[in-house]
This record gives C-alpha cells, structure tokens and sequence, in this order.
C-alpha cells in the first residue's frame, strides 16, 4: 500500500502528489545533490520515462516543493490571524507554530546545498520570505498595536523589515553552522529577542503569562 500523502501536496494531482511527497523526504534527508532522478524513479517503483511525463527535472520538482510549501503556509497564516478566538499572545504562539513547523521542511543541510549548486532556488525560498513576512508580521504588528499589546510608537513598517532582516540573516547556511541551531530553534530564540523590546509592559505580562501556561 502507498504511504498516505502529506497535507503539503493534497492538492496537487494524486501522481505528481506522490512524486513530490517521495521528493521532499529524499531532499530533507539527504540533500539537494543527493537526490536525482534515477534515485527518485527508484524509491517511486517507477521508470524515469514516466517521472519525466509529471516534472521536467528535479529542479522543476523542488521549484514546485517550495511553491506547496509557500502556499500551505500562507493557508495556515491567513486561519491563524482570521481567527477571532485568539488573543495576541495566543496569535503569536500559533504564528511560532506555523512558521517553526514550515521550516522543518528546509533543513539548514538542505539551504546550503541550494545555495551552493542551486542558487536560483535558494533564491525562491529567499523571495517566499522577502513577500510573505511583510504580509504576515506586518499584520500581527498592527493588530498588537491596536490591541495595546505592542507599542504604539514603534512603526509597524520598520518594525517588520528590521524582522525580515534580522531573520533573513540568521537563516544563512554559513549562520546557522556558527549558532548550531535548528530553524525552528533560531526563529524561537529570535523572536523571544525581538518582543522583549516590542511589547507593552502589559502586552509582556500577557505574553510572558501565556509562555508559563
């Protein structure tokens, strides 16, 4: 029997499904120059005349990765910041959620390799992060704002670069080998950082009360 699907590539036809939940695996686990073709036709049980019916390449197969991924996060964002359920530190603790589990997807093993012998597909993961955290943090920013949660005099445009290029930064492959971190562990200890100068002494209480639950 087939493993089941991963909800990243639900939406794409059940065939090219397949192709990129094997794909995706093989590539967090054993990297970018690792994975090919014939490996791929081998782990699917397939010919690689029909793998190449499906994707032109593995580039195109990693290009479409990064695509499922960019949409499953912006999905979950947009449910995470529309729901009128959560309060900001509960809108954070989600967001943190949202962005540390898409980032399991990336190994920093996975970033160095694209960076190196795939820049221009390290540079579409680059693009996901340079349009989606404006978008997303910006409007955690505002909402926290309005919310008294965040400080009034700060300006949620700047705010949100100086994030974009705080993590942007520390997301390097080279950074990464220096601080030993995970992704995740890198956005959790950077985000920690960034709010402890951003939120109201009420807006802190709240969100260091919300930490300790």
């Amino acid at each position: 029997m087939a493993a089941p699907v991963p909800d990243l590539f639900r939406r794409e036809a059940p065939a090219a499904a397949r192709i990129l939940a094997v794909a995706h695996q093989q590539l967090v686990e054993h990297g970018y120059t690792a994975l090919t073709m014939d490996v791929l036709a081998h782990e699917l049980g397939m010919s690689k005349k029909t793998l190449y019916v499906h994707f032109s390449g593995k580039d195109a197969l990693i290009e479409r990765i990064i695509e499922c991924i960019e949409r499953s996060l912006q999905e979950r964002m947009t449910a995470v910041l529309s729901d009128p359920k959560l309060g900001f530190p509960q809108r954070i603790d989600q967001v943190v959620e949202v962005v540390g589990s898409t980032m399991t997807r990336i190994s920093p093993a996975m970033l160095r390799e694209l960076q190196r012998f795939a820049p221009r597909l390290y540079q579409k993961i680059e693009d996901v992060r340079q349009k989606n955290v404006p978008t997303f943090f910006g409007r955690l920013i505002r909402e926290g704002v309005a919310a008294g949660k965040v400080r009034s005099d700060l300006d949620p445009a700047f705010a949100t670069e100086f994030w974009l290029q705080a993590i942007r930064g520390l997301v390097q492959p080279a950074v990464l080998d220096r601080t030993q971190l995970t992704l995740r562990q890198t956005l959790e200890k950077a985000l920690n950082l960034f709010l402890c100068g951003l939120l109201t002494p009420a807006g802190r209480k709240d969100y260091e009360k919300h930490l300790a639950a």
